[in-house]
């Protein structure tokens, strides 16, 4: 049980969608089968049962591969169908009329005319369903299925069944299928969308980061891009200064050593702030992320009083679980708990919808990079699996001496 309890959580929320969809697809089969075959032993005799439940269950397995190589069209992994639709059609009314056609092999009674008009109706509205599967177009799918039940009726009447029969058969053949193939239409539109929502929430993701690296391009060009064009000019007159032998060359390269300096200054300042991060947005921003992405997400904590240091080590920290929680697993549910104890800041992230690891990895790159930013505060950091699918991620930072005892002191009163 552990072992298929991990194929399954190892699975994305579309994956398990369209693993469900395909099985239900090939429950119909099974369905069929149970519904329409077994039936026919207890209203046909034994000459008639064996022939008919052989062509029910032929017809549902042919069902079974036709709706998974559909699927499989559907989903973009293979060209379309057309040939094993071809002949999905073929045998669905080689099979009906078969079946219909033998109803006077069961000896006198209406069981045997029973059995026979309930596999040919079954047969058609399943195979009509199953079809169905092949068609993008709406309108196409319905022609398809009012071309079966037309069909159903056109069968009927050379064969000896009054009008009125063939048209309550035409018309339950088209109630019938219609049902199945409305049946399968919607479950395929279902697992689309949930793809695109599953790729909607990466490209989120990436937009995110594309956002945050044209931001930090945009002002580094507005810090150096002055900066230095003014250079260029400066070092330009100074060269022509230097070859006239007039002093002032010196002058302007002082200058140009100036504004260098502070290009420097303003570039530091640039990445710092880039490189800091504010904990109290950092909490803000994941809690939007994290619900805007379906995931509930829970933030306890006040940062307010904490060292600036301190904010940035962890605010890197919330960044860096954020994304993880976004592109890895498949998280329903994340809390983000801050709090102050014995002279030091813990961070805790937790979410589910992790697969236990295989191996002894301890955590990827991020992981790593975490490590060594809380290392510079002396920090620590703690990653690991939790429960049975869960992932707990827990950053310790010590507190200086005064901040540390003003902050325990209010959290004990």
């Amino acid at each position: 049980m552990s072992g298929a309890g991990g194929w399954w959580r190892a699975k994305t929320t579309p994956a398990k969608v369209e693993t469900y969809t395909r099985w239900s697809f090939h429950f119909f089969a099974v369905i069929e089968v149970s519904a329409i075959g077994l039936p026919i032993i207890g209203q046909a005799g034994a000459t008639l049962s064996g022939p008919l439940i052989a062509l029910v269950t032929g017809h549902a397995v042919l069902c079974a591969v036709t709706a998974s190589r559909a699927l499989d069209w559907t989903r973009g992994r293979r060209e379309q169908p057309v040939r094993l639709l071809g002949a999905l059609g073929a045998v669905t009314y080689v099979c009906a009329v078969t079946a219909l056609a033998l109803r006077g092999q069961g000896g006198p009674g209406d069981g045997a005319r029973s059995a026979t008009a309930t596999v040919f109706v079954g047969i058609l509205a399943f195979g009509a369903g199953t079809t169905a599967l092949g068609v993008r177009d709406r309108r196409r799918a319905v022609a398809l299925i009012a071309g079966f039940a037309c069909g159903a009726g056109a069968v009927c009447l050379p064969l000896g069944l009054p009008v009125v029969a063939a048209l309550i058969t035409a018309a339950a053949v088209f109630l019938a299928g219609g049902f199945l193939a409305a049946t399968s239409v919607f479950s395929v539109w279902l697992l689309n969308a949930v793809y695109e929502l599953d790729e909607a929430r990466e490209t989120r993701a990436r937009l995110a980061v594309a956002e945050e690296r044209l931001r930090f391009g945009r002002d580094l060009h507005d810090v150096l891009g002055r900066n230095l064009a003014v250079i260029a000019l400066k070092s330009e007159l100074a060269v022509q200064l230097a070859r006239r032998e007039r002093p002032e060359a010196v002058e302007q390269m002082i200058e140009v050593q100036r504004i260098a300096q502070e290009s420097q200054r303003e570039v530091r300042a640039v990445v710092r702030g880039y490189r800091d991060a504010d904990l109290a947005a950092e909490l803000a921003g994941a809690h939007g992320v994290l619900r805007a992405a379906g995931i509930e997400c829970t933030v306890t904590g006040d940062t307010a009083g904490l060292p600036a240091e301190v904010q940035s080590a962890l605010g890197w920290v919330v960044r860096e679980t954020t994304t993880n929680v976004l592109r890895h697993g498949n998280a329903e549910r994340c809390t983000v708990s801050l709090r102050v104890t014995e002279g030091r800041v813990e961070l805790t992230v937790e979410n589910d919808g992790v697969t236990p690891p295989t191996g002894g990895g301890s955590g990827g790159s991020g992981i790593a990079g975490l490590r060594e930013r809380l290392a510079a505060v002396a920090g620590t950091l703690e990653a690991g699996p939790v429960r049975a699918d869960g992932f707990r991620v827990v950053a310790s930072v010590p507190l200086s001496g005064r901040t540390a005892g003003a902050r325990v002191g209010g959290v004990a009163s």
